[in-house]
């Protein structure tokens, strides 16, 4: 092809690859290599194209064979660097960053993506540096700011994640992302009403962002004023936004006794409270009946994930990867059902892919304690004790599948302390207290704490959680103690730990666990059982107010539930007053979980197994009607 031909040929494929007609774009550049396969431009926009259309291992070729056309080119260098990162070769990901900042120092694109990657493996404080540089670079460049205060949300430094989208909005008024950005963050600040103000602002300007809806939702959860039933309008009104074309249809065996492949998808298949209460099943669920398929959707894996990994038949993650790449692994590898761990959390969920219908049964389970409110997922693993019969039902888009007990089954941690004697007698006072996350901790709650301290006024109160380490923080919790009259001379405050071991070993200093309302603790009240410490918790009307029903129900503790405020302070009180009692509790407590439906890990799996095996059931008498 003659040079002048050539190039507006790619001119014309530049029009198209500018204005995001991918497909044609494509067509271009195809026809571009096959008239001079190693021009630099050509295989280096091919490569930028197939990036972006998710096609990585042609995006990872074609920028490999521009960068050595090239060695030259930062952009190249940086773009290759992104499509094997996006592949999960991080090592090379990373040598082709480096070598794109390398040839062109002053490139702040490149410092910012290099800090992505270095994010990925969980080396933080590197990551951080290379947003520095980038930023000194360039410090009018708000997608900077606002990546580098998403780096320092994951750091838990969350008031230095808000200045960096501040600073992103003062730079750029329409950045419309550092409101995402500054949403999170006040989350993370325990700062609900203004989070929730904040994604309100997001989502005006971006409807259709998916992921800032399900953070809202979730950040409903922790203001005491929303109704159930207008939870419940938020979580429908979210599934009608999520518009999903009709799903092709399924060509699976409706065969109701033949071995089922059931898929897992989770951000949280690591060091992470879903992942105590779902390797247990992951466990004994009979592989002669289930082959299981472990999707994780996190950058971290550990020593848990490395465990649950050898429990499955396949192991995916699908970090970074865009939402087509991976509905079609995940209908190549055509799970009979697949439950979704994570609905409304995590920094992503994959709820938009269940919207499509992925699998012929969908279910959501332990990860969120509420309805997903998308039409297209069939039901909600719980219990009869978090979701009464009949109320509950009214409240969920899903049909609830009460299993078992207990909806929870309790992995404690292997290197979890020996039970100490109870802190009380040794101190002649109480320590009530509280490691729940500091969001749950309602006006409503401190309140009734108030009163529980001046009943008791030799006991002190001792509450842990992300964020206390900030002075920030602590002096807005100070000033809510203050203000409802919470003695604060008589508190203790203490930052979030890293490791479990040291945590548990808190409660060695705790005598009774005050659990918030009207949002339960899970993982926290299961941690404080299996410590040896009470737990009081106020049953509430719906699945969240009611999990500490469920658990304490389960290890045969109903006496410490209270169902009105007035009786929350009452039960507190009556085990703070009875010293030698709470000693003896203290000393069997252990001895409780391990009899309960909650360590009956071999039980507890069966009783999935044989759910499982009913709904798919369910939907074979349909397809088998519907043929």
């Amino acid at each position: 092809m003659q040079p002048a031909k050539l190039q507006l040929l790619l001119q014309n494929a530049l029009g198209h690859h500018r204005a995001g007609r991918l497909a044609e774009a494509e067509s271009l550049y195809r026809q571009a290599r096959m008239a001079a396969p190693r021009h630099f431009d050509v295989l280096h926009l091919s490569g930028l194209v197939a990036y972006q259309q998710g096609r990585m291992t042609e995006a990872v070729d074609y920028l490999g064979k521009a960068h050595q056309l090239n060695p030259r080119d930062a952009v190249c260098a940086m773009r290759c660097g992104l499509a094997l990162l996006a592949m999960r070769r991080t090592a090379e990901a990373e040598k082709a960053l480096r070598r794109a900042v390398e040839i062109k120092p002053d490139f702040p694109e490149g410092w910012d993506n290099l800090a992505y990657c270095l994010k990925t493996q969980d080396r933080l404080d590197e990551a951080c540096a290379c947003h520095e540089k980038c930023l000194a670079l360039k410090p009018d460049y708000a997608a900077g700011w606002y990546n580098f205060g998403l780096t320092l949300s994951l750091s838990g430094r969350s008031s230095e994640a808000l200045a960096r989208h501040d600073r992103a909005l003062a730079v750029e008024p329409s950045y419309a992302m550092a409101h995402f950005g500054r949403a999170q963050a006040l989350q993370q600040l325990h700062r609900t009403e203004e989070a929730v103000e904040e994604y309100a602002r997001f989502l005006a300007l971006q409807p259709a962002h998916h992921e800032a809806r399900s953070y809202r939702l979730f950040a409903l959860h922790n203001l005491e004023e929303v109704s159930r039933e207008q939870l419940f309008a938020e979580h429908v009104a979210y599934g009608r936004a999520v518009v999903a074309p009709a799903a092709p249809p399924f060509t699976h065996a409706a065969d109701p006794a033949r071995r089922l492949r059931v898929a897992i998808l989770s951000p949280d298949l690591r060091a992470h409270s879903c992942a105590y209460f779902i390797e247990p099943l992951v466990q004994h669920l009979d592989r002669a009946q289930f082959e299981i398929y472990l999707y994780h959707d996190h950058f971290r894996e550990d020593a848990i994930s490395t465990r649950l990994k050898s429990l499955a038949a396949v192991w995916r993650n699908f970090v970074g990867q865009p939402a087509a790449s991976v509905e079609k692994i995940i209908r190549a590898d055509a799970p009979d059902i697949l439950i979704d761990l994570a609905g409304h959390t995590g920094m992503t969920n994959r709820l938009p892919l269940f919207a499509r219908r992925l699998a012929p049964v969908q279910i959501t389970y332990l990860g969120y304690p509420n309805t997903t409110g998308l039409p297209a997922m069939d039901y909600r693993l719980t219990d009869a004790v978090a979701d009464p019969v009949g109320d509950a039902d009214h409240f969920a888009t899903e049909k609830l599948l009460r299993f078992a007990p207990t909806a929870w089954t309790y992995t404690p941690p292997v290197d979890a302390p020996d039970v100490a004697a109870a802190p009380s007698l040794a101190r002649g006072y109480v320590t009530f207290g509280c490691f729940n996350n500091l969001a749950k901790i309602t006006d409503a709650t401190l309140e009734r704490w108030a009163q529980i301290l001046t009943a008791v006024p030799t006991a002190r109160l001792r509450l842990k959680g992300l964020g206390l380490g900030e002075a920030n923080v602590r002096d807005r919790c100070i000033e809510r103690f203050r203000r409802v009259g919470l003695p604060v001379e008589r508190i203790d405050l203490l930052e979030r730990t890293t490791e479990t071991k040291a945590h548990l070993a808190l409660y060695h200093d705790v005598d009774i666990a005050l659990d918030t309302f009207p949002y339960h603790g899970t993982t926290t009240t299961c941690e404080a059982l299996w410590m040896g410490v009470p737990v009081v918790s106020l049953v509430g009307d719906r699945h969240m107010s009611r999990v500490g029903a469920s658990l304490l129900s389960a290890v045969g503790h109903p006496e410490w539930l209270a169902t009105a405020p007035e009786d929350y302070v009452r039960v507190a009180v009556a085990l703070a007053t009875d010293r030698e009692s709470l000693a003896v509790t203290r000393a069997k407590l252990r001895s409780d979980l391990r009899s309960s439906p909650l360590l009956d890990h071999v039980g507890q799996a069966a009783r999935l197994g044989e759910c499982l095996r009913e709904v798919w059931g369910v939907w074979c008498a349909r397809a088998v009607r519907a043929a």
